[in-house]
């Protein structure tokens, strides 16, 4: 059921643009990533196009036997070591600061933004901000301090066990790393924390980093989302849910299928996706090439069931025409929407149907895509590799596909560009994300 009329919709965009208008512009002028198909965006971007996938049988833990999926997209020959400006501070942390902290000094190097209290041309500190989601945080660090002090007693438990294992580390360690003393703080909404830190400023990563500047607390935000949950008891505990694939385990490429009547669950990824976001003020004044603009974000709660969408993607439907209506871009001047796209039975279908009711009759016309068959589905960290990959798809005009899409399936019918990238003007990008709890978050990227 449609939950807005189009022409009511189209109504609010065009009040909301007026209303929206004094506000300062943001664009996005860096980009960073670490994931299981590259450890630069650059790299990411290249194997997305050629179609590669990551997932392979796990080897980040031992006896990956003993569970249902054996299965995942790890990312490799990374050293984090090689990020921070001392090796004790990286033994100090959680191999999820340890991705973030590479993405984010990738994004801010990517942008050129200089981060000093000095004159001619720097950022001052004060007027950076970081935000970071995650969806479990150090629960490496978790499950290995667990078993030390199982063996070996509570005081060989490590003094930087708790510090390691917030939520909260990675935005506050890359401030460290950065000297960036603007608004901090971690976004924890499961799988679209990376897309809510971008968003908005006081409460989600990519969505909240965006009303930050708009708001004038800060210059430029570094945000997006990390995650490095291939452990032991996340794939027992999401094995139990019967939520991961299993039925591939001895074709494992195959594993992460989008939209594919033989989808048989998701693949679990980990990784990093950082931007840098900034008033276009700031970014022109100071020589910066933008990749976008970050026009929108939206957010909503399904407040249905704590792992199941909405039926018929009523919550998402409603956090698309949100972010549509924050940017004043009406439904059909959209052009790519990179999907969550799970491989997962509802989600694929629900996504669609959501798709469906808000861009109407132009849906068909849509180039959607979802790139988790290649990244397997890196969670927190999801929304912010999504973003990195919407920022480019505009700059670059160009939709990445969605690999293993073989046989359709007829609840999922709109153009996921499945037979390999696809060169097209892209003018307006949306990115999109769900969560267990129900939460949703879209952002909206066009060109300048």
């Amino acid at each position: 059921m449609v939950s807005i009329t189009r022409a009511a919709l189209a109504a609010s965009i065009a009040a909301t643009a007026v209303a929206l208008a004094p506000q300062p512009r943001v664009v996005v002028t860096g980009l960073g990533a670490v994931t299981g198909i590259g450890n630069t965006y650059e790299a990411m971007w290249s194997s997305l196009l050629e179609g590669a996938t990551g997932i392979a049988k796990v080897s980040c833990f031992e006896d990956v036997e003993r569970f249902g999926s054996h299965v995942g997209c790890e990312v490799r020959d990374f050293e984090g070591k090689e990020w921070f400006a001392s090796p004790k501070s990286a033994n100090s942390n959680d191999r999820y600061t340890h991705l973030a902290m590479a993405a984010a000094r990738q994004a801010v190097e990517d942008a050129d933004l200089h981060i000093d209290e000095s004159e001619g041309g720097a950022t001052h500190p004060e007027r950076v901000g970081v935000m970071i989601g995650s969806a479990f945080g150090g629960i490496g660090t978790v499950e290995s301090e667990i078993a030390r002090m199982e063996k070996r007693g509570p005081r060989k438990v490590s003094p930087f066990a708790i510090p390691a294992l917030l939520g909260n580390t990675a935005s506050g360690v890359v401030a460290i790393e950065l000297n960036a003393r603007g608004p901090n703080f971690g976004v924890v909404s499961a799988c679209a924390s990376g897309t809510h830190a971008i968003g908005e400023g006081g409460g989600h990563a990519i969505g909240e980093a965006m009303l930050a500047i708009q708001r004038g607390d800060c210059d430029a935000v570094v945000c997006g989302g990390s995650e490095a949950a291939m452990t032991p008891l996340m794939y027992g505990g999401f094995g139990a849910m019967k939520a991961m694939c299993t039925k591939y385990n001895d074709d494992p490429e195959k594993a992460s299928r989008p939209f594919d009547a033989d989808r048989a669950g998701f693949v679990m990824g980990e990784g990093a996706g950082v931007v840098v976001i900034e008033s276009l003020e700031h970014a022109e004044a100071r020589g910066a090439k933008p990749y976008c603009e970050l026009a929108g974000y939206g957010a909503t709660c399904d407040a249905h069931h704590i792992t199941t969408p909405a039926p018929g993607g009523a919550g998402l439907a409603k956090c698309l025409e949100s972010a549509l209506r924050y940017a004043g871009v009406a439904p059909s001047e959209v052009d790519y929407v990179n999907a969550h796209g799970t491989s997962t039975a509802y989600n694929d279908k629900f996504e669609t149907m959501a798709l469906k009711t808000v861009f109407g009759d132009h849906a068909p016309q849509l180039l959607v895509s979802s790139t988790k068959g290649a990244t397997g589905h890196t969670m927190g960290a999801a929304g912010g590799i999504e973003a990195v990959i919407a920022a480019l798809a505009v700059a670059k005009d160009t939709a990445p596909p969605t690999i293993n899409l073989e046989t359709p399936d007829p609840d999922c019918d709109l153009n996921y560009v499945a037979a390999g990238a696809e060169k097209a003007t892209v003018n307006v990008a949306v990115t999109e994300n769900l969560g267990f709890g129900g939460h949703n978050g879209a952002l909206v990227m066009k060109k300048l």
